[in-house]
């Protein structure tokens, strides 16, 4: 399957004749990514898929801290709330190369009356972090700033441009991040075959692969270390450029987009389980993925596609190991996640359902026992606690 409008290494080139545009905005100059305009078509495929309108009547991330390290983060579209981002030593408003703008929104983009492009988590707040202009940034400069997350107090690290190459004192920083009690999340990006990133790799990172609409993974990066899958292909999200406006870039593809959903739906898991350790979190966000159609661990779609609903609001037993820790016995106890509550109206336009693929794969297996479970015990929305 083709692919439309690949997202260049040096920065965004501007759609040209695209649905959806209303008075695209200015240019930010020359060579950096410009808005293709706002967005006003039907709600994006990757954020019917995730869902997170049906999670915001449970939690919104209020109170969680992303940082998004990559390229730095445009403050100037209007999308973000005022003071959501975080300023400081080391952090960065303005982004000529385009894609930790995009990542941001996705994590945390306000909605917007103007469009139907929201972000999965708008109560957190964002820490934009620069330490590469483009792609196969220093590892080093790439440590400095996970240790930059660590002392601002991140609960959720998104590494949006990994680096190509592993350094001891990367390692040290990813180590650093997870004993204090941060999810470190980075995307399994790398475009040669064999080939693979970093902190993506190292061991303790939710390594994301890609899907495209069609549930097919997009990424050239596998291995054992991908954990989970998420939307990477024919994206919507908020534009660098926008020079104050609400503005966009579609269709866009890059498969380190999708480690953003994952960092969101990680930052709403936070917000409703603040008892958990960012290593629960891990397991949790891996345990309740739609599995594979093989039912096990692939190397390009790790335990499956990211199931935000469940992730969020299902009730685990406690100290249950991550998949593939240890041989997991036919008895073990399902997951079982909370009725829906009833969206708000502000919700319903971005509330919208999930594709019917993915939600076929999930009838399988640990869904097939959740359901039944869930009808035998009559579960109500509420609150739970793993």
């Amino acid at each position: 399957m083709r692919l439309p409008a690949v997202l260049a290494v040096a920065g965004l080139v501007a759609a040209s004749g695209a649905s959806g545009v209303v008075g695209a905005p200015a240019a930010l100059g020359e060579g950096c990514a410009n808005p293709s305009g706002t967005y006003t078509g039907e709600v994006p495929w990757g954020q019917r898929l995730v869902d997170p309108a049906r999670l915001w009547p449970l939690t919104r991330g209020d109170g969680q801290l992303v940082a998004v390290v990559g390229t730095g983060v445009d403050g100037q579209n209007a999308q973000f709330g005022p003071g959501q981002l975080e300023g400081g030593t080391g952090t960065e408003r303005t982004d000529c190369d385009g894609r930790g703008t995009i990542a941001a929104g996705i994590v945390g983009a306000q909605p917007n009356p103007s469009t139907t492009f929201a972000g999965v988590a708008p109560g957190v707040r964002l820490l934009p972090l620069r330490y590469t202009a483009s792609d196969g940034g220093d590892p080093g400069a790439l440590a400095g700033a996970i240790d930059t997350a660590v002392d601002r107090h991140a609960g959720v690290i998104l590494v949006a441009v990994p680096a190509a190459a592993d350094s001891p004192a990367l390692s040290a920083a990813v180590s650093r991040a997870r004993s204090a009690g941060a999810v470190v999340v980075s995307a399994a990006s790398a475009t040669q075959q064999g080939a693979r990133t970093y902190p993506t790799a190292t061991s303790g990172v939710l390594a994301v692969g890609s899907v495209n609409p069609a549930g097919e993974p997009v990424q050239t990066e596998a291995g054992d270390h991908v954990g989970v899958a998420a939307p990477g292909a024919d994206l919507v999200s908020t534009s660098a450029g926008a020079g104050g406006a609400v503005a966009h870039r579609w269709p866009v593809t890059d498969p380190g987009l999708a480690a953003a959903y994952v960092a969101g739906v990680a930052a709403l898991v936070r917000a409703y389980h603040p008892e958990l350790s960012g290593d629960q979190v891990v397991t949790r966000l891996t345990l309740t993925a739609h599995r594979p159609p093989s039912g096990t661990h692939d190397p390009r779609l790790g335990w499956g596609v990211l199931d935000a609903y469940a992730a969020v609001s299902s009730t685990l037993p406690a100290d249950v190991p991550p998949p593939g820790a240890a041989p997991v016995p036919v008895t073990a106890p399902a997951v079982v996640p909370a009725a829906a509550p009833a969206p708000r109206s502000s919700d319903v336009a971005a509330g919208t359902i999930a594709l019917a693929g993915v939600a076929l794969a999930a009838a399988a297996g640990v869904a097939v026992a959740a359901v039944r479970r869930a009808r035998r015990r009559g579960w109500r929305p509420s609150r739970f606690t793993p």
